[in-house]
């Protein structure tokens, strides 16, 4: 059957996740989109509660349909349900005519960071308030092949919709953990084995030095990131075992949080792969 009625409760209530209230009364969040919600089918199909697409986004993207409904027989509980272009847009105005409902999987810290987890890469955010930058974030930290991320302090609520479309499906690839304190956090992944570089841009050490050598960076590491605005306070850099600075080669002030995730992140990850 076709759900085809905009105003149906079935369709508000999908809507009202958008909001961080509906979110947490439910445990429930979206995910909007071909490429977001194809890695949830496939690599997070256990948390997928309902598969919303139109027949349009059914016959461009039959792989998603297909992983949903083998999820299903399988006894996953996933539900797909086609609807009408008018009811997907009611639901959502960026999905491109298909979207997920997904239970909140909460990862722990000592789960993530704890001794039989071994992390060797992990990004650690205090502080970040965009949620673009975020889900860049998290999709940088996949891609240099980091184990978690950890957004702490008054950090941007990881399952605000526009957070879940910038990590484009990252967010199913590895451990997200949100919590309040970073001085824990620090504890704990200190705990774990993990030297703690702060990124910051008047730090006397750069990542050249680092690179120069790569004993530090080759082994377990945390790289720590503060807000987009004002960077990490004094506070925040007096918990890192280092302070690091990326070093600007032309005259730009500074680098986005997200571009300088990239730099350290994928350092970390070449000293590491050449040992």
């Amino acid at each position: 059957m076709t759900l085809t009625n905009v105003r149906a409760d079935r369709v508000k209530a999908v809507r009202a996740l958008a909001g961080r209230s509906a979110r947490l009364k439910h445990q429930q969040y979206l995910v909007e989109g071909p490429q977001g919600v194809r890695e949830a089918v496939f690599h997070a199909e256990g948390s997928v509660r309902d598969l919303y697409v139109t027949e349009d986004a059914h016959a461009r993207y039959p792989e998603i349909v297909c992983q949903a409904r083998s999820a299903r027989e399988a006894g996953s509980g996933l539900r797909v349900h086609g609807c009408s272009d008018e009811v997907v847009r009611a639901m959502s105005a960026d999905c491109q005519g298909v979207l997920a409902v997904m239970r909140m999987e909460e990862n722990s810290l000592s789960m993530t960071l704890g001794s039989a987890a071994n992390p060797r890469l992990v990004a650690i955010v205090s502080n970040v308030r965009d949620p673009g930058n975020a889900g860049t974030v998290i999709r940088v930290a996949d891609a240099a092949g980091a184990d978690a991320v950890i957004l702490t302090g008054d950090s941007v609520d990881v399952y605000n919709p526009k957070t879940v479309r910038s990590t484009a499906g990252s967010l199913f690839h590895l451990p997200v953990v949100s919590h309040p304190s970073l001085v824990e956090v620090c504890d704990m992944t200190r705990s774990a084995g993990a030297t703690i570089l702060a990124a910051d841009g008047h730090a006397d050490a750069t990542l050249d030095t680092l690179l120069d050598d790569r004993t530090l960076l080759a082994g377990p590491t945390a790289w720590l990131f503060g807000n987009e605005a004002w960077g990490l306070t004094e506070e925040d850099r007096a918990l890192a075992d280092h302070c690091v600075s990326i070093p600007l080669r032309g005259k730009a002030e500074s680098l986005n949080l997200a571009t300088a995730a990239s730099v350290c992140l994928f350092a970390s990850a070449y000293a590491q792969m050449r040992g």
